[in-house]
């Protein structure tokens, strides 16, 4: 009997009409495997994965592979993004034993959940005999599978183990870390190492606010050779904004076709913070078409954003981005047809397979004259009208609470500086309307998605990980979820003055130093009184989002900011010292935890602005605009209730007054712009 037809997982619900006997993760099913003295099958992956895709068509929809299946084990199925704990420990048991990872992953493990054997994507062929020496194995060499499964839990207890070396995130450190970036940075493509190549939007942070604090022209100039060259290649998707999820060449052009909600927030930070420091109009209209892309394409009305749209389309990857030029000229007619393929750099033999090619921006628009950006917004407008009649990708709706932290903390910032530079900054009127539209439509969903965290994932004081059609799902929050989430409600304290907000992140943030807090100063992913696995997860390194220990350190640092309140700081400073043995060695792997680090060099600064018009006063459009890494601030109506930054301090003489505190140590108020900006 398959049993995930009551899932609220999109991936586990692709899975329910298989002719395996599928449990979900749960108790029950390791009972079962003890009863019946089977070995598990732990597969996991998740709703956006092609490999996944490809696996579960070629095997476990398959009668022959199900009955093999069900006759010799007990099958569970994992979302790793509903479970990233479960996901956490046996990826680093695959890691150890393969020495190499990824989805879709596969273990094998005794009936108390010790894995045994780990892999990947198996072809069928491989599968079938995989699943004939592992029952083999363990009929007739039981004492043999024991042992290598105790191994392997001493190699992934080392490899997440707490108490190392720790020591303080220094200047020196991170500068070294910055040095690291550089020597690693390929300077023709941009970013870092081969392919694939990945977004290193984690990095790019780090170095922006490194340029920040030491004037580093090369850390400015890695960050935006590496965004223009993303933003340029067909890793955008140049019709419609949004990224994928990475490129499999060196230099962007051809994408994998997933686009994942958190490489999107975190590079709409990315582009916000390199047009603020810049004013780059190509920064400036990525970051409002990726705002767009998450608005339109991943927000879900009355909740929050949904996970990912699939790497396929009707079983085939690509089907909705790729063109030929004949696709061109039939859409757009022969001139606009064949100016559309020089532009989109659409050949006749093709960047992608069987003659097509991916959308890729061979020629600078946005310093174009008015007329060509005319026509360039024209022709994006028909063919995105075109490719909306084509078969669309599948969504996975399920609304992951970190993930949808990331974005609330992306637009909140997207939105400020769209208050504090206006519309009109950097571009034409058609530029300045859209930019206008896409603001409006951004501060809505915002506004909705925090709301829905607030409302639906909290639960009795805890944070759960996943919600899907407004329903609350049974996963209990991981560290990572309680500090992403405690920083987006940092960031809506700051974007709406409301005292509730700071209220609600300082609860999670508690909650986190009291179940999650190791002994060494650094974190756990699981909370005490969360399931116990074979081994505790506390993975102190960023990947494709940022750990849960530089999640958490980011919002403490924040949250200290803006309270006051100094035992948080010194909590993020302990939790960072965990992490910088690892920053001076693997810069690359802990570009949140160093990030992070900055706003701590940087002070941070703490500036609040008593004004009757916090949107429109000029006070807070320089603060913003000039603010150092990591700086909070908030704007209103001074002691107001829950916004201790406002708290004693009024207007001067009934002028708006700005206030420039750095690591608790405060400046005098002052009134003006250019005294401001002195403070800063």
């Amino acid at each position: 009997m398959n049993r995930l037809a009551s899932a609220t997982s999109p991936y586990l619900l692709q899975h329910a009409d298989n002719p395996v006997d599928w449990w979900p993760w749960c108790d029950e099913a390791f009972a079962e495997a003890k009863r019946r003295d089977v070995p598990v099958l732990v597969s996991v992956g998740y709703a956006a994965c092609h490999w996944c895709h490809v696996m579960a068509h070629e095997s476990f929809e398959d009668e022959a592979v199900g009955k093999l299946l069900n006759d010799g084990f007990v099958a569970i199925k994992v979302d790793r993004e509903e479970r990233p704990d479960v996901d956490a420990v046996y990826m680093t048991a695959t890691q150890a034993m393969t020495g190499q990872g990824g989805w879709p992953m596969t273990v094998f493990a005794t009936p108390d959940g010790t894995p045994f054997f780990c892999g990947t994507y198996f072809p069928k062929p491989n599968f079938v005999r995989l699943l004939e020496s592992v029952g083999t194995a363990w009929r007739e060499q039981r004492e043999a599978v024991l042992q290598q499964g105790a191994a392997v839990v001493e190699a992934i207890g080392g490899a997440q183990a707490v108490g190392g070396l720790t020591a303080p995130l220094t200047a020196d450190l991170l500068d070294a870390a910055a040095a690291q970036l550089a020597r690693e940075h390929d300077r023709t493509n941009g970013g870092f190492g081969g392919a694939p190549k990945f977004p290193p939007h984690l990095n790019l942070l780090f170095l922006l606010r490194h340029h920040q604090r030491t004037g580093s022209a090369e850390s400015l100039e890695i960050a935006r050779h590496t965004a223009e060259a993303m933003a340029r290649g067909g890793i955008h998707d140049q019709l419609a904004g949004g990224f994928a999820r990475y490129s499999v060449d060196e230099h962007w052009t051809v994408p994998h076709f997933e686009k994942m909600l958190y490489d999107n927030a975190l590079l709409l930070r990315v582009y916000t913070h390199l047009w603020r420091l810049t004013g780059d109009p190509l920064a400036r209209r990525v970051a409002r078409d990726t705002a767009r892309f998450l608005a339109d394409e991943l927000h879900r009305p009355g909740e929050g954003f949904a996970s990912a749209l699939d790497a396929d389309t009707e079983g085939v990857e690509g089907l909705t981005y790729a063109w030929t030029p004949a696709q061109l000229v039939e859409v757009l007619g022969e001139s606009d047809g064949r100016w559309a393929a020089d532009l989109f750099a659409v050949t006749e033999s093709g960047t992608f397979e069987h003659g097509t090619s991916v959308l890729r921006l061979a020629r600078d628009v946005d310093d174009a004259d008015p007329a060509v950006r005319g026509r360039w917004r024209d022709v994006v407008g028909r063919l995105l009208a075109a490719r909306d009649t084509r078969p669309q990708p599948a969504r996975d709706d399920k609304v992951v609470a970190a993930w949808n932290g990331l974005a609330v903390t992306a637009l909140a910032e997207f939105v400020r500086l769209v208050e504090t530079l206006g519309t009109g900054a950097g571009g034409d009127e058609a530029d300045a309307n859209l930019l206008e539209g896409v603001t409006i439509v951004a501060d809505g969903a915002l506004r909705e998605t925090a709301e829905h965290l607030a409302r639906v994932h909290l639960v009795d004081g805890r944070l759960r990980r996943v919600s899907r059609d407004g329903v609350v799902g049974a996963p209990a929050g991981v560290l990572e979820d309680y500090g992403c989430v405690a920083e987006a409600f940092c960031a809506m304290h700051q974007l709406t003055g409301e005292g509730r907000w700071l209220e609600l992140a300082g609860g999670l943030l508690d909650t986190a130093l009291a179940r999650f807090a190791a002994p060494d100063g650094g974190f756990y992913d699981t909370a005490d009184d969360a399931e116990q696995l074979v081994t505790r997860p506390a993975d102190p390194t960023d990947n494709a989002t940022p750990s849960g220990r530089s999640a958490i350190a980011a919002a403490l640092v924040t949250y200290a900011a803006l309270s006051g309140e100094t035992r948080y700081r010194e909590a993020a400073e302990a939790a960072l010292a965990t992490v910088a043995p690892i920053v001076a060695r693997h810069a690359r792997f802990t570009g949140y935890a160093a990030a992070a680090g900055e706003a701590l060099l940087s002070g941070p600064f703490e500036i609040a602005v008593a004004t009757d018009d916090p949107a429109g006063d000029p006070l807070v459009a320089a603060a913003y605009r000039h603010a150092p890494p990591g700086a909070v601030l908030v704007a209103g109506r001074p002691d107001q209730p829950g916004v201790p930054l406002l708290a004693d301090r009024p207007m001067r003489d009934g002028r708006p007054t700005a206030y420039v505190c750095r690591g608790f140590v405060c400046q005098r108020p002052v009134t003006t712009v250019d005294d401001l900006l002195a403070q800063l």
